[in-house]
This record gives structure tokens, C-alpha cells and sequence, in this order.
């Protein structure tokens, strides 16, 4: 099999999904039923699996992922939800269910993934969700809409607390969620081919030592933080203790928690003011 000679992982998964796509149909269809495969079939999944041995990531050719039972649009303009980011989501809902009504922003949003995924299940959330990529912004606000919480969610671009849309200044917030990026820059060359080539490097090149956006963020975070609020960041792995300092360096240390991921990861740093 051509995915598989290629590297690709789960290369039969994919293939069927592959297929399923071209076909119009869902995998789980695909695998109960029969379908007819014509000439236009055959020519719409070999031009997929080109892509896929090209190790394009799977999102990107079906333009869609699945994160925290939502249905996401995904471009290469945004990085792709991972799981273990959904540690950051289901964190963040835990403290909003202690505090009901809540003001939030998203720093580096994406594609829209954490913010939307709050307001999907939290419906008293009002949502400010930012991005240095107008492009990504594009994308987050169309997922709004798809996922149907476009009323509670606001998009502005800014870079990290810096406004670049021309808009009022960013205000306090209850809780402030981000999934920065933290690839140290000299491993960026290491990363799977789907990662390296294909995801936006902004949106994964943390500087040296992969920390440069946490430190930006705690900067002035006591700034944009209410009483009794709250920061939560995802973390790469073997980075909560550094992310840790940082955020007392900061004045950001009354209480600092951090919550491990599905596979006992350190994935969520948690500053939380008194």
C-alpha cells in the first residue's frame, strides 16, 4: 500500500477515510455497505492518496476534525485540534461551573477550538477570542457559526495583548485559556513530516526554549484578570515547571495547580488569583 510504503501511520484507517470522503459517504457506511466505484471515484481518491503520501495531514485534506464532539473547519492556516488540548477545555468548564456567568478570552485561538468548544457547553459565557493571523480569525469565526455560538463569541486580531484590529483596547476577563505555542524552534526541523511542512509555524515555534509566549502572556496578565480569576495554558510535555516559574516571576503565584492529560502528562498550568 502506496500510505504505507510512505510512513504514513493508521495508513488502512486513513485509506478508508480517504475513500469515504471521495465517495461522499461516512467510513462507518463505507464498511456496511456497498458502493459503486466509476472512473470519477477512482480519479477523486487517487489525487487524495497522492496528497496523503505526501504526507499532507489528514485534516487539512478532508478540511475538517472532530474536537470535544464539535465539528471543526481546519485550513492549513490554523493548527489542527489535537486531543490532549481538550484537558485545556475540560479544565476551563470545570472553573466556569464554580463561577456560572463568566467573561473569557482565547489568546492565540486558532480555529477557533477551545473558545468554541466553552461556548458550546457554557451558553453564559460571552467569549473574546484573539488571533495574530487574520486568516485564522477567517476560519475561527466561520466555525462559530457552524457550531452555532456565533452570538457569545467576539474575534478580534491581536498579538498576544497587543490590538491590531484598531478596536478598544483588550479588557479583564474572569478566565483567560491559551494553547501558545511551545516547540523549541531548533526541534521544528525534527517534527513528523505532517507537522514540519504542513501546520503554520506560528502557530508552533515558541523560541529557543519554546517558552517565549508564556512569558509574554504572565507580562501582563494580572492586568487582564479579574479577582478571583483565573490563567490556563496548555503546556508541552516536561514544560509545567518552567511555565510554572514563570507565572510567579509574574506575581501570578497565589495558587498555581497543574492538570495532567489522559495519558498522565503535565498538559495545563493554572495561576489562579485570590
Amino acid at each position: 500500500m502506496r500510505l504505507n510504503a510512505a510512513g504514513v501511520e493508521d495508513s488502512r484507517l486513513d485509506a478508508e477515510l480517504l475513500m469515504a470522503f471521495a465517495a461522499g459517504v461516512t467510513r462507518e457506511r463505507l464498511i456496511a455497505t456497498t458502493i459503486a466505484i466509476d472512473d470519477g471515484l477512482r480519479e477523486r481518491y487517487a489525487r487524495l492518496i497522492d496528497k496523503r503520501v505526501a504526507r499532507m495531514p489528514l485534516a487539512y485534506i478532508v478540511g475538517r476534525r472532530e474536537f470535544y464532539s464539535i465539528d471543526l473547519e481546519v485550513t492549513p492556516e490554523v493548527l489542527i485540534p489535537r486531543p490532549e488540548t481538550e484537558t485545556l477545555v475540560t479544565t476551563a468548564l470545570t472553573f466556569i461551573k464554580e463561577r456560572k456567568a463568566l467573561r473569557v478570552i482565547d489568546l492565540g485561538t486558532g480555529s477557533g477550538a477551545i473558545a468554541l468548544a466553552i461556548a458550546a457547553v457554557e451558553r453564559n459565557t460571552q467569549i473574546v477570542a484573539t488571533d495574530v493571523s487574520a486568516a485564522a480569525i477567517a476560519v475561527a469565526a466561520r466555525n462559530a457559526i457552524r457550531v452555532g455560538v456565533a452570538a457569545r463569541v467576539e474575534f478580534r486580531r491581536a498579538d498576544c495583548w497587543t490590538v491590531i484590529d484598531s478596536g478598544e483596547a483588550i479588557g479583564r476577563f474572569d478566565l483567560i485559556v491559551s494553547n501558545p505555542p511551545y516547540v523549541r524552534d531548533a526541534e521544528i526541523a525534527s517534527l513528523a513530516p505532517e507537522i514540519r511542512d504542513y501546520e503554520p509555524r506560528a502557530a508552533l515555534a515558541g523560541g529557543p526554549d519554546g517558552l517565549d509566549l508564556y512569558r509574554r502572556i504572565a507580562l501582563d496578565a494580572t492586568i487582564h484578570l479579574t479577582p478571583g480569576g483565573s490563567l490556563m495554558v496548555e503546556v508541552g510535555e516536561g514544560q509545567a515547571t518552567e511555565v510554572a516559574t514563570i507565572f510567579r516571576a509574574a506575581g501570578l503565584g497565589e495558587i498555581i495547580t497543574v492538570v495532567n492529560d489522559l495519558a498522565g502528562i503535565p498538559r495545563v498550568v493554572v495561576a489562579r488569583r485570590s
